[in-house]
């Protein structure tokens, strides 16, 4: 489903326009609404997995052979993490609590009273304060931007600006987003367990929602898209796909509805670019291949996983 799909161009008839002269004042109402009609390309960043303890989630993934590296704890003090980076770019972020049970301060407190949950998700950007007044124009809620830092083991400082957009716990929906303050490449980098393998990063966020049709409507606003493609599946429900974005939207099935109960509407599942989808299903021993949105989908093992749905799609 990736590489994203740029904005289709807004046609305009030049002949139709000569007929009439267009005052200044009407020209630059022209421009703005063709400004308006923009699509919004998201970069996913990441996708973030809680847990109450970090050397767990590490081993589960480990043991479904993608082996995380340790990040090192946070500047708010209260959580650590360790990273699975991808080819791509792309990484899966393990969080917990730095001392067992303390999350206050975390704005992801309430996923690390489990083993694992999949809580939240960003997006990059290099210009992050026009992206801040574009939401806030189109209006979106979004928080002022704030400083963040991680400290890695051999002690070098990682730095970051981030703004958190909507209402609900940051990246839970909408997803944050993220600037670096540093170069990116000293907040990741590929892990030595998925250099070259079959899979080559994070191709899409799956979220859990209530109402599909008021989700569809506050991305649209959001970021410009057209309407989505709308599929049923079997164990999920009523699904909708932006072409060419990271956002899959679901909404129907009991085991989400349960899970919105406990969590709020958040991230349910990821899906892993496959490079290779044969290689991949057989190298990581994935179950229930199915097809969705015309390409194949193929699942880890949830059990080893802590109950994290992680899967591989391609073709």
């Amino acid at each position: 489903m990736r590489r994203r799909n740029p904005p289709l161009a807004c046609r305009f008839s030049a002949a139709a326009f000569a007929l009439v002269p267009l005052s200044i004042s009407a020209m630059l109402l022209f421009t703005s609404a063709v400004a308006q009609q923009k699509s919004v390309v998201l970069e996913l960043d990441h996708v973030s997995i809680c847990g109450a303890n970090l050397d767990s989630l590490r081993q589960a993934f480990t043991d479904v052979g993608l082996t995380p590296d340790f990040g090192g704890p946070h500047g708010n003090g209260v959580t650590h993490m360790a990273a699975v980076g991808f080819d791509d770019g792309t990484y899966i972020e393990l969080i917990a609590p730095v001392k067992a049970g303390v999350t206050a301060g975390s704005a992801w407190a309430k996923f690390m009273g489990e083993d694992a949950v999949t809580c939240a998700w960003a997006v990059g950007t290099n210009v992050l304060l026009q992206e801040v007044d574009r939401l806030k124009k189109a209006g979106i809620v979004v928080a002022n931007p704030e400083p963040g830092s991680r400290k890695r083991p051999d002690g070098m400082s990682v730095e970051w600006t981030t703004a958190d957009v909507g209402s609900s716990t940051p990246g839970a929906v909408l997803p944050f987003i993220i600037e670096d303050r540093t170069p990116r490449a000293w907040r990741v980098q590929t892990s030595a367990a998925v250099q070259g393998a079959p899979v080559s990063g994070v191709e899409n966020i799956i979220l859990g929602v209530s109402n599909l049709d008021a989700a569809i409507a506050m991305f649209r606003k959001a970021y410009g898209w057209t309407e989505p493609l709308i599929e049923n599946q079997k164990d999920w429900g009523r699904m909708a796909y932006f072409p060419g974005e990271p956002v899959i939207l679901v909404s129907g099935a009991g085991w989400i509805s349960e899970r919105i109960s406990k969590f709020g509407e958040s991230p349910v599942a990821i899906l892993l670019a496959a490079r290779d989808f044969p290689a991949a299903v057989k190298k990581y021993k994935l179950s229930g291949p199915k097809t969705w949105f015309g390409q194949k989908v193929a699942w880890f093992d949830a059990g080893k996983l802590k109950g994290v749905r992680l899967g591989v799609i391609g073709q």
